[in-house]
């Protein structure tokens, strides 16, 4: 008789572990979905909402793995603090044989200046998972999110059937093109973010533009919520103007299993993206 496998060697299952890279990311992305349910079974989501790249991965299909995972409360709430939810996610991973310990990342000038984005009120922690080999994982969580965004719950399956808040597609395009546009990385270009451009545009999901300005407002790149379509796309067009091609291939190409349809990336081609993107003005 066969043995059967294990919930987490049936969730490693799903990977192609041909190569290092390919097994080191579904390995990373199997310990993200345990740290997700850990949190769902302590309630987290009825505060917070899941979005970025890791959330569009897991719950909206991106073809490209991702790092970190990102988090934003429902409301504003300054003496929010995550640490209260951390017994559930220890014990999730526990209780699949796996050691695991969580820890505040000290937040430096330097990555501030990189990332542009991680506001004071931002926590930051580290989990760290013990296994073939060891896997951090970033969490972060703002506590004082830009208002104007929804939220629809997604159902995954492992490493059993739970439903987490998450941001809908919109708004998600919204947080991508606010860090594609706005983000200042000192030594390198994020393809990530043009990758996942190409997928908004190609899978026709529409920009809400209403949260766009108010994240862009917030973070201090607007001076008012108030932005048109033929604004958005000003910015959006030195954006592409200004883009190392080379550089953001270079970027993506560690985060997907096929680098053949990054062929195509060129200035040009982004500019025709934008033309056919799709946009929600309040």
């Amino acid at each position: 008789m066969v043995p059967m496998m294990s919930v987490l060697e049936q969730m490693l299952a799903k990977y192609d572990a041909t190569s290092a890279e390919g097994a080191s990311n579904g390995l990373r992305e199997v310990m993200q979905e345990i740290a997700l349910a850990g949190l769902y079974r302590g309630g987290f989501f009825d505060r917070a909402a899941f979005y970025g790249g890791t959330c569009l991965r897991i719950f909206y299909g991106l073809p490209r793995f991702s790092e970190d995972l990102d988090f934003s409360l429902l409301q504003q709430e300054t003496g929010f603090s995550l640490e209260p939810y951390f017994k559930a996610v220890k014990e999730e991973f526990t209780a699949l044989g796996l050691d695991v310990s969580i820890a505040v990342k000290e937040k430096t000038v330097q990555r501030g200046i990189e990332s542009a984005f991680l506001k004071n009120n931002t926590q930051v922690f580290d989990l760290t998972v013990q296994w073939n080999k060891t896997i951090k994982i970033k969490f972060e969580v703002d506590t004082l999110p830009p208002p104007g965004f929804g939220t629809e719950e997604k159902l995954l399956l492992e490493p059993f059937s739970f439903y987490a808040k998450c941001f809908v597609l919109p708004d998600l395009f919204a947080g991508k093109m606010h860090a594609l546009l706005f983000r200042r990385w000192k030594h390198r270009i994020k393809g990530r973010d043009w990758f996942d451009f190409e997928w908004y545009v190609k899978k026709g999901v529409p920009l809400n533009l209403s949260h766009f300005a108010q994240r862009a407002m917030q973070s201090g790149h607007l001076e008012r919520v108030k932005l048109k379509e033929e604004e958005f796309r000003v910015l959006l067009t030195q954006k592409i103007g200004s883009l190392d091609v080379a550089l953001a291939m270079d970027d993506i190409s560690r985060f997907v299993q096929d680098v053949k349809p990054l062929k195509i990336w060129s200035r040009e081609y982004f500019m025709q993206l934008a033309d056919r993107m799709k946009i929600i003005e309040a």
